[in-house]
């Protein structure tokens, strides 16, 4: 018991695995503080695994699944019962109707699922499914009006780098710089103009 008091006394914490007797597939390594009683440890594992604190039964196991004690005084400190690092806390569910009971928060086969038919499916608003059938509509609308490769190939044979130009738009006028196709923009033929005014994004070129 000396050093369990020394232990307690240095506030010292050990790290313990912690199974569920009805959860075969939980296991987690939560630390403690060896100063903290057994009540906080089973609310803290409630919180963990589900099982109420009321309905919680502890067994405390060395690092050879040797069974240590019981952890059955909720007032006693963690480090009274003196575990190690690498001990394992066992927690048993004593309630038959706890929600870790019957295998379900492990195997999802055993929820029942919600179903619905198609045609119910087909009614609702906002699904995924109409989701991509409007992408596949503006998708296939976009292609539908895409540009040929000899857009505006005729209007540009007339057209002649160092022409003057007058733009329609706002009515700029300049030097034409390019003419000719331009893959990074779109298909087609473009002119590109330098305004005599310093407007626009480029040089025309």
């Amino acid at each position: 018991m000396a050093a369990t008091r020394l232990q307690i006394q240095g506030d010292e914490s050990v790290l313990l695995r912690v199974t569920h007797s009805n959860l075969k597939t939980f296991s987690a390594d939560i630390r403690f503080s060896l100063q903290t009683t057994v009540d906080s440890v089973k609310d803290k594992l409630w919180k963990k695994c589900g099982t109420s604190v009321n309905s919680m039964s502890l067994e405390l196991y060395d690092d050879n699944n040797t069974k240590v004690s019981d952890l059955t005084d909720n007032s006693k400190p963690l480090g009274f019962y003196s575990p190690l690092d690498g001990y394992r806390i066992h927690v048993i569910d004593l309630d038959p109707s706890s929600v870790t009971s019957g295998g379900w928060l492990e195997d999802t086969s055993l929820v029942e699922k919600y179903a619905i038919s198609e045609e119910a499916y087909g009614k609702l608003d906002g699904t995924f499914r109409k989701f991509k059938g409007k992408l596949a509509s503006e998708n296939s609308s976009a292609l539908g009006n895409k540009k040929p490769d000899n857009y505006m190939e005729d209007l540009c044979a007339n057209i002649k780098v160092g022409d003057r130009c007058q733009v329609e738009s706002g009515e700029k006028r300049g030097v034409v710089k390019f003419v000719g196709r331009a893959e990074s923009l779109a298909p087609g033929f473009w002119v590109g103009v330098q305004y005599d005014e310093p407007l626009g994004n480029h040089d025309g070129m």
